[in-house]
């Protein structure tokens, strides 16, 4: 009964979401007040319709309801609470359904603190979040039901893919989907105001919030994602290149240049169509991402496996929602004028530079990505475009990026001067030579990579510092006073600086691990020890175990350095007998500069077995970067300044007539 109470939910959401499109775009248009009014109750409307629909299918997951046929496919009985639960959203209906409830959850919140918002802006907005709405509801509905029954109910089910059954893969999904779909609001405020015809200081300062919500979720998904592919795959690695991996990389990119050009509409008045644009595309690299996982066009650990029937439902909707807004946009943008002037040497020019930087990077992301599609699409050919490619082609504006940004963040707006700027940045460069110098001795001397990318990580990290340091007045105040000052700095200034430091050291853990990381591959033999890098490791024992639902073949192996034991760990083979597919757990030892990676393989004929060792420096700080700037950014949406209703009752006014109507 609950299950036929959620796809009437969801069918009522559906009914909602086209009322909530059409209804209060009408009444922006005409200026009638109550049809207006209907966007937001809409929007909450939808949301808890929604909600009650994913807490059903979450109750058929956790109570193992195997007439669902999304449950039999994705679950099983044995299976731990967790990964039933993370079940729901392990496959492709139920991901959608999730992909849905956040969506409404955007809107229901643009509802609901949105109160200072021009009445027919905010109905815009909700208007478009309800055109999103219905295209992916009605893609649910019609093409990924996840209340779809049985007709003969099964004992049990087919149990989840065991690479999905991870804590770290529990949480990626919600994470990434917040930072995904989150993006569709600075889509609906940015084809609102294509609608509206204006685009000023208090469009950027709303539109903010909703990019730097969604650019932090990203982070933050894409760290976990990166994270578990390190420690779950056996590999070693934290990033491939994998297209579903550039998929939610490429937002993530667009969203980092929009922040930044939002900054100069709000405090200039300029880059207003660019902006805009860069609102536009963000999203659609979002849609572009959602067909690449689910269209059934690449193969992928993380893509979910479909017919491609489903891949030109979403292929429909990208064109519609992308081809349309780009229409828009042809169509009024040369309407936005700017008002702001700026020197070629300024804050503006600077963040110019970071936004060409972060979109041209973008660029080369997605042509490796979407190129072999096009090759075999048109010349029948197979390609493959891997590790090298992006290295070689991304890295150089990354570098060119950290550069810029310790420089950029002094320079004054409207106009300045680089020597100025760059004076109290001497300690910093001194500074990242120094760190740069240090790693060039204590590396393998195989790369450069690893003493750049520590050079320029600290420079990055220090010049953040300095741009602090320097808001705290002049040196003649008094050490007291400074560091007074910097405690009273407001939150935008301390997220900027977190944010950016977090960059820096992800940089240098990036660089000092591609340019040392050490491996050791052979066949080891019980109780015999043998040295990688200086580590004394040795192969105590192999034993086999029974897990809750899986068995395991455990190796105790022990870690030693100078005599001293490091650690014990305990990596494993696993195999789910259910869908009788191994994995492999990697056992780690973390330490502040290295880790140590050890990785069990298969019996050998001699009697040992196959061993893989990484010593890997630097490994943790890739990570630890990634919180940094996740925390920067919910230190700026902490800052009032941030909130949508600051400010806006002095500039909402002139918003609610506008020249088009």
């Amino acid at each position: 009964m609950i299950t036929e109470l959620g796809h009437f939910a969801l069918v009522l959401a559906f009914a909602v979401a086209i009322l909530q499109a059409s209804v209060p775009l009408v009444g922006a248009q005409k200026g009638w007040g109550g049809w207006m009014a209907l966007a937001a109750p809409a929007a909450s409307a939808q949301f808890f319709l929604i909600a009650f629909s994913f807490a059903a299918l979450t109750q058929a997951f956790v109570t193992s309801d195997f007439s669902l046929q999304v449950v039999w496919a994705n679950s099983h009985t044995d299976k731990p609470m967790l990964y039933k639960v993370s079940g729901v959203w392990g496959n492709h209906e139920g991901s959608m359904l999730l992909w849905v409830l956040i969506l409404a959850l955007f809107g229901a919140s643009a509802g609901w603190f949105g109160g200072q918002l021009p009445p027919r802006l905010r109905a815009r907005v909700l208007a478009v979040q309800g055109m999103i709405g219905v295209a992916f509801l009605a893609f649910i509905l019609f093409t990924s039901n996840p209340f779809a029954r049985l007709a003969l109910p099964p004992f049990n089910g087919k149990d989840l893919n065991p690479l999905l059954q991870d804590p770290g893969l529990a949480f990626h999904p919600p994470f990434l989907y917040l930072g995904y779909v989150g993006l569709s609001m600075a889509f609906s405020f940015a084809v609102a105001a294509l609608i509206e015809g204006r685009v000023d200081a208090a469009w950027a300062r709303w539109v903010r919030p909703w990019t730097l919500a969604a650019w932090v979720f990203l982070t933050i998904g894409i760290a976990l994602g990166s994270w578990w592919a390190y420690y779950e795959l056996g590999w070693g690695g934290f990033w491939f290149w994998d297209p579903v991996e550039n998929a939610s990389f490429m937002p993530w990119l667009l969203a980092g240049a929009l922040l930044h050009s939002a900054i100069v509409v709000e405090k200039r008045e300029a880059l207003k169509s660019w902006t805009i644009l860069l609102a536009i595309m963000a999203f659609g690299f979002s849609l572009i991402g959602t067909f690449l996982v689910r269209s059934g066009v690449i193969t992928s650990v993380h893509a979910f496996a479909n017919d491609p029937e489903r891949g030109v439902f979403i292929l429909m909707i990208l064109a519609v929602f992308l081809g349309g807004a780009l229409t828009l946009y042809a169509a009024r943008a040369g309407a936005m004028q700017a008002k702001g002037v700026f020197g070629m040497v300024s804050r503006e020019s600077a963040l110019v530079v970071n936004n060409i930087l972060l979109a041209v990077a973008a660029l080369v992301v997605f042509v490796g990505t979407i190129w072999p599609l096009v090759a075999e699409m048109a010349w029948g050919r197979k390609l493959s475009v891997g590790a090298p490619f992006f290295d070689m082609a991304f890295t150089p504006f990354m570098v060119l990026l950290a550069i810029v940004l310790p420089v950029g963040a002094m320079l004054p707006w409207k106009r300045g001067s680089i020597a100025k700027a760059a004076r109290p940045l001497r300690g910093a460069l001194l500074l990242a030579v120094a760190v740069g110098l240090l790693a060039y001795a204590m590396g393998s001397g195989r790369s450069a990579v690893g003493p750049i990318g520590a050079a320029l990580g600290a420079w990055l990290v220090a010049g953040a510092a300095v741009d602090l340091w320097t808001r705290t007045g002049q040196a003649r105040n008094g050490i007291a006073a400074r560091f007074g000052r910097l405690a009273r700095l407001p939150r935008a200034d301390w997220g900027k600086a977190v944010a950016h430091a977090g960059l820096g050291i992800t940089m240098l853990g990036i660089a000092m691990l591609t340019a040392n990381e050490v491996e050791d591959i052979r066949v080891a033999q019980i109780g015999a020890p043998f040295e990688v890098a200086g580590y004394e490791i040795t192969l105590d024992a192999v034993e086999a175990l029974q897990g809750p639902n899986y068995s395991s073949t455990m190796a105790t192996m022990t870690v030693r350095r100078g005599g001293r034991v490091e650690a014990v760990l305990h990596p494993e083979k696993r195999v789910y007998p259910v869908q009788a597919m191994p994995t492999t757990e990697a056992d780690i030892d973390n330490g502040l500069f290295r880790d140590v990676y050890l990785v069990i393989g298969d019996a050998q004929d001699n009697g040992g077995w196959a061993v893989r060792t990484y010593i890997k420096p630097f490994t943790g700080w890739i990570w630890a970067g990634a919180a940094l700037m996740a925390l920067g950014g919910f230190l700026s949406l902490s800052d009032r300044r941030y909130r949508v209703a600051a400010g806006a009752r002095k500039t909402a006014a002139p918003l609610q007539a506008t020249p088009a109507e």
